[in-house]
């Protein structure tokens, strides 16, 4: 049985970011794959902001990440790169928490012109956690996907085709890797 958890690094549960999220959560579900999600925002923030190693939750977070067969990075770009919050996250994972895992970088962000935050910014701090087996991931634009009325979200076609791809791809590696 393949496991998959989704550390979720965005500062809003009301995000567009949800809408990938959600994609994420329906074709692990669909596809009979155990899946959790960490919102790092919900993590106490002084054990985060200190770095608690110690701390009950983190450990029960990083115990979700050890236990997984793909490891799903799901954030906004702020700035050129990944945000803060998720940053104080993965400085709590052990020195390779990433090893043997396969590694799923999703992100949203406002631009093109920050579509290099994945292989600049992301890549480097997942490959120093141990990760050696780091998917493309995908990068979406904040306008395709649309806020509907009633709080959910709707992705782009071709956004929605284009993370169908990568989720999959993601399951097919976690099974090829684990024979590795």
């Amino acid at each position: 049985m393949i496991n998959a958890v989704i550390i979720y690094g965005g500062n809003s549960k009301q995000s567009r970011l949800k809408g990938i999220l959600d994609k994420a959560e329906s074709y692990f579900n669909n596809e009979g794959i155990d899946s959790d999600t960490i919102f790092v925002r919900d993590l106490p923030a002084d054990d985060l902001i200190f770095a608690n190693f110690n701390s009950e939750l983190i450990l029960k977070a990083n115990e979700q990440v050890a236990n997984a067969d793909i490891v799903v990075v799901l954030t906004p770009v702020y700035k050129a790169a990944y945000t803060g919050i998720l940053k104080t996250y993965l400085d709590l994972l052990p020195q390779k928490g990433l090893e043997g895992k396969t590694v799923l970088p999703l992100v949203l962000g406002g631009s093109f012109g920050h579509l290099l935050a994945i292989d600049y910014a992301l890549k480097p701090v997942l490959s120093a956690l141990g990760a050696n087996n780091i998917l493309s991931g995908a990068y979406v634009l904040d306008t395709q996907v649309e806020k509907t009325e009633d709080r959910g979200y709707v992705l782009a076609p071709e956004i929605s085709e284009r993370l169908d791809r990568v989720l999959h791809l993601s399951k097919e590696e976690a099974i090829r890797y684990s024979f590795v």
